[in-house]
C-alpha cells in the first residue's frame, strides 16, 4: 500500500509542472498602464496624448476569450475659441477623467496573441473655463455618458507580461465623440 501511495504522489509531482505549462497565456486578473493619441471632436477637434490604468479578467477556453474590464484615464486634449478680450472672451474646454467599464471577446492566434473587440459604457469630464483678460475663471464641469467600442492586439511578452495596442471610439452625449489609438504594457496574475 505504502508504494502505491509514493506512486501516485511521484507521478503527481511529476505531471504539476506539465499542468501549469498548458495555463492559457491571456486566463486571469490583469493590471495595465496606457496611453496614446487622443482626439475629441465637437464643432471640431484637438489633438493630444490620453494616458492612464486599467483591470480586468479574462477566461480564454481553447482559442476563444471573453473578457471584463474597467479604466480610469485622463488626456491632455483642450480645445479653446475667442482672444481673451473683453469683447471675444476665451472659453476653454479640457478634456478630464474618462471612467469605462465593458467587456470583450477575442480569438488566440499562433499561442501568444489575442485579436479582440470591445465595447461598454463610458463616462468621461469636461471642464469650462473663461478668459476675458482679466484672468481665468472656471466655468464648471459638466459629465457625459456615452458607448465605447474599439478592436485590439495583445501579445503575451512572458507567462504574466503583454503588450497590447487598441483602436477605441467613443459617441458621448450632446455631440461629443472620442478617437483613440493606446499602447498599453501590463500583468496577469
Amino acid at each position: 500500500m505504502r508504494s502505491i501511495v509514493v506512486a501516485a504522489l511521484f507521478a503527481a509531482s511529476a505531471a504539476t509542472p506539465a499542468l501549469a505549462q498548458d495555463k492559457a497565456p491571456f486566463t486571469g486578473a490583469r493590471v495595465e498602464a496606457l496611453a496614446g493619441w487622443d482626439r475629441v471632436q465637437n464643432n471640431g477637434h484637438d489633438d493630444g496624448i490620453g494616458y492612464g490604468l486599467g483591470v480586468g479578467y479574462d477566461f480564454q477556453t481553447g482559442m476563444g476569450l471573453v473578457g471584463v474590464e474597467a479604466e480610469a484615464t485622463d488626456s491632455s486634449v483642450k480645445q479653446c475659441v475667442g482672444s481673451t478680450t473683453v469683447a471675444d472672451p476665451r472659453l476653454c474646454a479640457k478634456a478630464g477623467r474618462d471612467l469605462y467599464v465593458g467587456g470583450r471577446v477575442g480569438a488566440v492566434v499562433g499561442g501568444s496573441t489575442l485579436l479582440y473587440a470591445k465595447a461598454g459604457y463610458t463616462n468621461a469630464r469636461a471642464k469650462l473655463t473663461g478668459n476675458d483678460g482679466t484672468g481665468t475663471v472656471g466655468l464648471g464641469s459638466t459629465d457625459l455618458d456615452g458607448v465605447r467600442v474599439g478592436v485590439g492586439a495583445e501579445y503575451a511578452i512572458t507567462g504574466n507580461s503583454f503588450v497590447k495596442t487598441e483602436y477605441r471610439y467613443s459617441n458621448y452625449e450632446n455631440g461629443f465623440s472620442r478617437n483613440q489609438v493606446t499602447a498599453g504594457f501590463g500583468f496577469r496574475f
